[in-house]
């Protein structure tokens, strides 16, 4: 009998019980397993309660059925699950990391992001995945011996590498930090614990990265639909989703929009984590891992897309990159969100005493650097609400955001 309720797990998955360990020594569960203990520290964070009211494109008052990082993250979290299970991963982990992965991520969406990596740009710049490295290890402050939530290695290495190698054999920044290199909160952590940060993440980190373009594809197209920035039939000049508008309507002609927009969304969901597992299926069976470690030095993906799915995810993301997210309406709003957190970052810099008190404790005045990431930390962590009312409390003038 598995303890627990574990499923079947693969030779290639993350054992929890061979579990590389935390930074800080704890005593094992006798309830559940290292990856259960770190799901539930993460739903349990006062940083995932506040995804309820951090938007994806939207801000948080544009209507009560438009996506929030908290519904996004759930949404990741059943597609990591369902592929983890499918695969012989780790379910627990792949729901672990799936839960933690916006974690680190600003109010008002990526505008946010866009917007505080600019403000720091002369202090080492602002980095979501750094962020929420930040906030698992040290912004969190909930338990009496340690800052942090104490993730196991497992989950740190995963929230850190899910999209790949930080660093190439060499030792030379990758992908996204080859100009600018690996953000220093992952440096000064990757000294106290190494995090192996040139080799490829797990196979449950893989699919949570996944799980994520996934989820963003189909509730983007729903949200899009939705708030009315394009109609269905403009969705057909992706060759792959007009082949399921096709495949709808010989089924079912004559149907009412709003089923017709979830038969599409259901059905980009489907195809999307099923081509996931056969190709994933293909790559394991080609690879032969024996161990999780064989998955991390595979030198590739091994959960991932086809190509022919590769392809249809860039076309989907470069019809919303035109007709959603660099919509009028999306991107007037884009340059007032813009305008309140550079206020806010502003006046938190030049008056730390606006901040609220355990925000300006042990700050130095005199340290410029540590007083930026101070603000930028706490300009990270506010909904899109509490931003807004922030402004409203120290400025005369606040957009309404709409």
């Amino acid at each position: 009998m598995r303890p627990f309720g574990e499923r079947w797990r693969a030779p290639y998955a993350c054992d929890p019980w061979g579990s590389r360990g935390r930074l800080y020594p704890e005593a094992v569960s006798p309830t559940r397993s290292e990856f259960q203990r770190d799901r539930d520290r993460i739903i349990h964070s006062s940083a995932f309660r506040r995804l309820k009211h951090k938007t994806q494109v939207f801000v948080y008052h544009e209507g009560d059925h438009f996506r929030t990082r908290l519904t996004h993250t759930i949404e990741v979290s059943q597609i990591a699950r369902a592929l983890a299970r499918s695969l012989g991963l780790d379910e627990d982990l792949a729901e672990a990391l799936a839960l933690s992965h916006d974690l680190g991520h600003t109010p008002f969406g990526h505008t946010g992001e866009d917007t505080l990596d600019e403000c720091m740009a002369e202090f080492g710049g602002f980095d979501h995945n750094a962020q929420a490295l930040r906030v698992v290890t040290r912004l969190e402050r909930r338990y009496a011996e340690y800052d942090g939530l104490n993730l196991a290695w497992e989950s740190l290495e995963g929230l850190v590498k899910h999209n790949g190698p930080l660093l190439d054999a060499d030792g030379r920044p990758t992908l996204r930090y080859a100009e600018r290199g690996v953000p220093l909160a992952i440096l000064e952590y990757n000294a106290q614990q190494d995090l192996e940060l040139a080799t490829f993440a797990s196979g449950e980190a893989q699919a949570a990265a996944i799980a994520d373009d996934i989820a963003y594809d189909a509730h983007d197209i729903d949200d899009g639909l939705r708030a009315g920035l394009f109609n269905i039939e403009d969705l057909r000049e992706v060759p792959f989703l007009d082949g399921l508008l096709r495949e709808i309507d010989a089924r079912y002609p004559g149907l009412e929009l709003s089923r017709r927009i979830h038969e599409l969304t259901r059905r980009v969901i489907t195809r999307f984590v099923e081509d996931v597992v056969a190709e994933g299926e293909r790559r394991i069976a080609a690879l032969a891992p024996e161990s999780a470690e064989a998955v991390r030095r595979a030198g590739e993906t091994v959960i991932c897309f086809s190509r022919d799915m590769t392809q249809a995810d860039a076309a989907i993301k470069r019809f919303l990159y035109a007709h959603m997210y660099r919509h009028p309406k999306v991107m007037k709003v884009r340059a007032e969100a813009d305008d309140v957190l550079r206020d806010l970052f502003r006046r938190f810099r030049a008056e730390p005493e606006s901040m609220p008190e355990e925000w300006q404790a042990d700050l130095p005045r005199d340290d410029e650097a540590r007083l930026a990431r101070r603000v930028a930390d706490y300009i990270a962590g506010m909904t899109d609400r509490y931003a807004l009312l922030e402004h409203r409390r120290l400025f005369d003038v606040t957009p309404d955001l709409r």
